[in-house]
Parts: structure tokens; sequence; C-alpha cells
């Protein structure tokens, strides 16, 4: 009984399942039956690769049954990608391919009538999903070829047509074929934009040492971050200029985000693998989908996840729909999201610094200081913008920084120009390289990231740096998630000055971080 079976990946998110196409070519009533939880776009394909067979002049086997079975059975599968490994399983089944040339290699891809191909989204998840199940070569549209190839060790066919495919796995002379146009969409319009945050330099900021030091240690430990302050008084000029302090991105951080960027549909193979830490400013009118993830149809990444490794700042964070706040409680606690819907749970990673800013009331003057206080809102606007930012969220925040209004003294020149980022980024990098190598067997690397049980148990704090968290914590003044972020904090203020364990100095440097209190001068001078 003519009988194949090709190879496909189906998405679930960032993950991947290998799908096996099994086709039978059988006596029958003539049609073609489709099984295995197609979504309508899958069941369209049977059209599709009918005429693509037909136009690249190739045998259609239309006076038999045709039964097509999308293995696993019970596992949801939607997207035009599957058009290529159908329509090759339909040709070997009716033996116009050898049927053992299907064996280990996987097939990606949308069919046009006219047999050609184009481009799908999420190819290198896929192709790193293949790899992970033993497929040692993929064919996938030409010009996705250079994004396929990212995964080591795997053979990349990169066509253009169906009858390249059969071409290539009959081991005929390859025909010629229209070019493949590129996936629609402009992913170039964000490295644009990334460009002019590498002209930004921290050496521009005056009179903000306490802020300075604060993005530092957020930089260093890969701990979230809270600027409130006026207007005017460098929030954004300081969230804009952490990327610039970030070092280059690991080897599984930027597989990583590449993955994320190819199922976004934002990836631009001619760049190659992403190596710089990204930064995402959403505006604040932005859906709760495009933030988190979600979307009709299949689950898209939300910014949370494209800025997984680097840094996504939300600008007037009181402004963000109170769904999109409330949101965020789990990528600020655990570096992950979860979109749940009827038939599908998708986790993405999103594993990435927060930072957010805020004014301290709509109009954006209000001040302590009554010399400068410009504000004319009411104090119950003022409270109620206050509220927005919700306890639960502000808890997961580890650093919180008040920005006094800018002094005529901060806008005169210093005799000493303050550090630039290339200077702050030397520390953080030493920084993060010493918390590497402390947690080298774990499965994280940043002490942003380490949970706190393992924290407490295997790298405590001193007893009097314990005792004055304790005293916190007992007091009110600090919950028992606070209390881990302050052990965290301390374990990075220590990595900044290079010291082996973290002693009363650095508890009480971090209390103050994480509470928003100013630091102390003496404080900031030990770092430099």
């Amino acid at each position: 009984m003519p009988f194949a079976t090709a190879h496909t990946v189906s998405l679930h998110g960032a993950v991947g399942h290998l799908i096996d196409v099994q086709t039978d070519v059988s006596p029958g009533q003539v049609g073609v039956t489709m099984v295995g939880r197609a979504d309508t776009t899958i069941n369209e394909a049977r059209d599709r690769c009918r005429m693509a067979i037909i136009n690249s002049h190739l045998d259609w086997p239309g006076t038999r049954r045709i039964t097509i079975l999308l293995s696993p059975a019970d596992l949801l599968k939607s997207g035009t990608h599957f058009d290529l490994a159908v329509a090759v399983s339909v040709l070997a089944a009716a033996g116009s391919i050898p049927v053992g040339s299907l064996t280990s290699a996987a097939f990606v891809g949308e069919l046009t009538l006219d047999g050609n191909l184009r481009p799908v989204a999420g190819v290198l998840p896929m192709v790193l999903a293949a790899a992970e199940r033993g497929i040692g070569a993929v064919f996938v549209p030409e010009p996705q070829a250079a994004e396929a190839a990212m995964v080591p060790d795997m053979s990349v066919i990169g066509v253009r047509s169906l009858a390249q495919v059969v071409a290539v796995l009959r081991d005929e002379e390859v025909p010629d074929a229209a070019p493949v146009a590129p996936l629609s969409g402009a992913p170039l319009l964000a490295w644009r934009g990334q460009e002019r945050l590498d002209e930004l330099d921290l050496a521009d900021l005056l009179g903000v040492d306490d802020a300075r030091y604060a993005v530092e240690v957020a930089a260093a430990g890969g701990h979230h971050l809270l600027l409130s302050g006026p207007k005017g008084s460098g929030k954004t000029s300081l969230a804009e200029r952490v990327p610039g302090i970030l070092p280059d991105l690991a080897q599984d951080e930027s597989l990583e985000l590449s993955a994320i960027c190819s199922l976004a549909g934002t990836l631009d193979p001619a760049a190659g693998m992403l190596v710089r830490p990204p930064f995402s400013a959403p505006h604040h009118d932005a859906s709760k989908a495009s933030i988190i993830g979600g979307g009709s149809g299949a689950v898209r990444p939300g910014e949370v996840s494209r800025a997984h490794g680097g840094v996504l700042f939300l600008d007037e964070f009181p402004l963000f729909r109170s769904d999109v706040i409330e949101a965020l409680r789990q990528p600020l606690e655990s570096g992950d999201v979860t979109v749940a819907r009827r038939d599908e749970s998708v986790t993405l990673p999103a594993r990435g610094m927060v930072v957010l800013a805020c004014n301290p009331c709509p109009c954006g003057d209000f001040s302590g200081d009554v010399r400068l206080n410009r504000c004319t809102c009411r104090e119950v606007q003022r409270r109620d913008y206050r509220n927005k930012v919700t306890g639960p969220v502000a808890d997961r925040v580890d650093i919180v920084r008040h920005l006094p209004p800018l002094r005529r003294r901060d806008a005169v020149a210093d005799t000493e120009r303050p550090e630039s980022s290339a200077q702050v980024r030397a520390r953080v990098v030493a920084a993060r390289a010493r918390q590497a190598e402390r947690y080298a067997p774990e499965s994280w690397r940043l002490n942003g990231h380490a949970p706190g049980p393992v924290l407490r148990e295997r790298w405590p704090l001193t007893k009097a740096g314990q005792r004055a968290v304790d005293d916190q914590l007992y007091a009110g003044r600090l919950s028992r998630r606070g209390a881990t972020r302050v052990h965290r904090l301390a374990w990075t203020i220590a990595d900044l000055r290079r010291v082996d364990h973290p002693g009363i100095d650095e508890v009480e440097t971090a209390l103050r971080l994480r509470t928003g209190e100013p630091l102390l001068l003496q404080m900031l001078e030990r770092v430099s």
C-alpha cells in the first residue's frame, strides 16, 4: 500500500513539536481527507498543495483516495508552514519521490498555487525543535536559510519552489525558479532605533549620581527598577542609557531572543544572531496582548518577551491600562509569561530588566520642596494617580529611586566629567562574571534571578546583615518578598565592590535602594 511520512514542526509559543505528516494513497472514493486536529489554515492546504503540484508539472494522484494524518493527532496544529511537508508527503506516497529521502529531513514553507514558496514566521524555533529531535536536514524558503543556519550542525537547504525540493530529493538537476519575496513586515525599524540608543552615554547626565548608581546595580544583577520624579528630571534619559552598560548576550540568551523575534516575524536573517540586549519602550496606550503576548489565532510574543535579556521600559507607567499593570506580576516575579486559552497554554520567556517610570502627579510638576512645587493637581488626583501602581506590582520591583528636580548647581559642568557608559559597563561586566562563576552549576546566572530559598540556604547574609533585614521585616517596612530582593541586591552590590561576601554596609545600601531612601555620599564613593 503506497504510504509515506514527511516531517515538519508545530509551534506552541516558542516550543516546537515534531509532527509526522503521514499520507496514504489507496483505491477508494476519490477525495482528500485530513485528520489530526488541523485548523482552517491547514485544512486549506489540501487545495493549495493540489494546485501547486499540478502547476509544478508533477503528478497529483487524483484518481485515488488520499488520507493525510498529522501525528500526534491530539495536538492542536495551525499555520501555513505545513504546506511543503503535506505536498512532499503526497508525492512520496504516490511514488514520485523516494520515500527514504524523507527520513531525516524536515520541511517548512507555505506554497503558492504556482508551486513557489513563501516565507513563514518562526523558522528558527522550528529548526531548533527539529534538531533536538534528531532531524539532520531542513528545507526552508530561500530567504530564511540564513536564519535556519543559526542552529549548529543542521544541514539547511534553501529552496524557491516545490519543483526544486523534488529535484533535490530525486538527486536531479535543480530547475530555476523566481526569487522568493522576504517575509512581510519591517524588522529593521527596531534596529534603527537601537542605533540611536547606541549613541547615548551616561556621561551626558549631570546631577543624578544617586540614580546613576541605582541603574548600575540594576544592570549588574538584572534587577527591576522604578524611577519617579517630576517631568524633566531625567527618568527617560537614564532608562534609555541602560542598554549601553549591559554586556553582550550569552550564546543561549542570543539564541532564545533570536527565536522569539523569529516567532514574532521581526528577525532580520541578514543581521545574524542578535548579540546586543534589546530595548523595548511601548506606548502607554498599548493593549494587554501587545505587552504580555497573545492576539487572535496563534499566540505571538509580546513586548515583555521581545525584551528578553534586555530592557523593557514602561514610561508613564500609571497611564497604562489596569489589566496591563496587573498582568506584569508574573513576568516581574518568575521571568516568564503564560498565555492560557481554551485549547492551549503557551509559556514564553520574559527574563529581562523591567524599568518603570512615573511622575509624582498627573501634571508632573509636584515636588516635596514648596519652593519648587508648581503642581496644579488636587490631592485626590495625586492619590488616584499613585494608586494605579498597586502594592503587589510595586512589591515586585527591586529598586526604587526618586529623582529631584534639576537644580542650577547640577546644570553647571563639573570640573570632573561623570563616568561614561563604557566605564560603568566594565564594572557591570566584571560583576556579572562573578555571578556567572558563582552560579555556574545552576539554571540562572544573575542575582536578580536567584530563588530566595536557595540564596538563604547556600549564600546567606552575615548575622549583622540578616539582623538588619529582619528588623525591617518585623517592623512592617519590608514584605518577605522585599526581604528576598534586599538579599539579592546585597550580593549584587558586593559583586560590584569586588568583595567575597556582602556585609552590613552592602545590606544597608541594598535597603536604601529598595525603600527609595537617598544614598549617602560614602556609599556612592565605595563603588568607584
